[in-house]
């Protein structure tokens, strides 16, 4: 929070810095990759604690990794198809580590790695990547199809061709920046409305009183953003089915 010298520091929330001291200084381990680490940490656990009762009624955690592995094993096969059932893992893993670094984010002192256009841009990338390569294993050369519609008219290649590339191409760039941009926008509005509070704090007791409506907005914001956490986390695991559906639909 930065409201020195009645100025508000927005941005410097996501400045990187060296993590775990002088070692995370020499290896460039910083805040995002420990906060990386510790989301990765947090779902093998919530995995790993909440199965290994097996219980036929299950517990509170159990439930929770039951409902996490079957509402997304869900949305592959609706999504997908039953081919989904092999892509399953990955959009489990993807989901699970971007909804964790949501969260994360929300807690104090902690740092979003998911509001870096570097983070968002690296998975929307690799997304891309695999999906381009099942469509070319599945389809072969007939992949290439795909940016001319069948039954479109021939003369107009030259227009629809370069127009379907530039669309496949832009997957990454609309995915990582959604991502990036809702994450961003809401610490923003965090900082802004917490600086806020501390400038009318500190003006006296009219201002104190004054301080009461950014706190409830900043209450309310907590809300807000626990739903675009999970919102956002759902929205770049369902796109990358309905990408993956394309792949081997080739539709």
């Amino acid at each position: 929070m930065a409201a020195e010298a009645h100025t508000i520091d927005a941005l410097g929330q996501f400045k990187l810095a060296p993590a775990l001291g002088g070692i995370g200084g020499s290896v460039n381990f910083t805040n995002s990759n420990l906060m990386m680490l510790v989301a990765g940490l947090l779902v093998l656990a919530l995995l790993y604690y909440g199965a290994r009762p097996r219980a036929v009624v299950p517990g509170r955690l159990q439930a929770l990794a039951e409902l996490c592995y079957d509402g997304i094993y869900n949305m592959c096969i609706e999504t997908i198809g039953d081919e989904g059932k092999r892509f399953f893992p990955f959009i489990f893993t993807l989901f699970f580590f971007v909804l964790m670094g949501n969260l994360l984010g929300l807690l104090p002192f902690s740092f979003t790695f998911t509001s870096h256009i570097s983070v968002t841009f690296a998975l929307a990338a690799l997304v891309i990547v695999l999906v381009t390569v099942v469509a070319l294993r599945i389809h072969g050369m007939h992949f290439f199809s795909y940016f001319f519609p069948a039954g479109a008219p021939k003369l107009l290649a030259p227009l629809i061709i370069p127009v379907e590339i530039i669309s496949y191409l832009s997957r990454p760039v609309s995915l990582s920046i959604r991502l990036f941009a809702n994450m961003v926008a809401g610490h923003v509005m965090f900082e802004v409305f917490a600086s806020f509070v501390v400038m009318m704090a500190a003006a006296g007791a009219v201002g104190t009183v004054a301080a009461i409506f950014p706190m409830a907005l900043n209450v309310a914001l907590v809300g807000f953003e626990l739903l675009v956490a999970f919102l956002q986390a759902y929205v770049f695991a369902i796109l990358t089915c309905i990408y993956l559906h394309d792949a081997v639909h080739l539709h």
